[in-house]
């Protein structure tokens, strides 16, 4: 399973599509481990291109803070999960605690 989050300055963006990076964390959802991760930098923001960018990269979830519904909607239309409501916290500990169930949403920060 492949795990996305986007960041800037090393923490997660609250805004997905004004991030600098995505960490891709590359995840055993049954040993609840981390494999790899590798951070890389996304195409410019248009309407529908990070979906399909991700897509490519063979990701499965996405967690952010916050996300429009046609964003959530091209997501899941593109077969990736979405997770909103993430705290500006390290891709790392968002991705152990989203495996481990624990991780908080404080309600999705986008209203459009």
């Amino acid at each position: 399973m492949r795990i996305a989050v986007p960041v800037a300055n090393g923490r997660l963006s609250a805004h997905f599509g004004h991030c600098d990076t995505f960490a891709l964390l590359d995840v055993d959802p049954n040993g609840k481990a981390i494999l790899s991760r590798c951070d890389e930098t996304p195409p410019p923001h248009e309407p529908g291109v990070l979906p399909r960018w991700l897509a490519e990269l063979n990701v499965n979830v996405i967690i952010a803070g916050g996300m429009g519904s046609r964003a959530r909607s091209l997501f899941e239309s593109n077969g990736i999960e979405v997770v909103v409501g993430a705290p500006e916290d390290d891709p790392t500990s968002l991705v152990e605690s989203y495996l481990h169930g624990s991780l908080a949403s404080s309600g999705n920060s986008c209203d459009h």
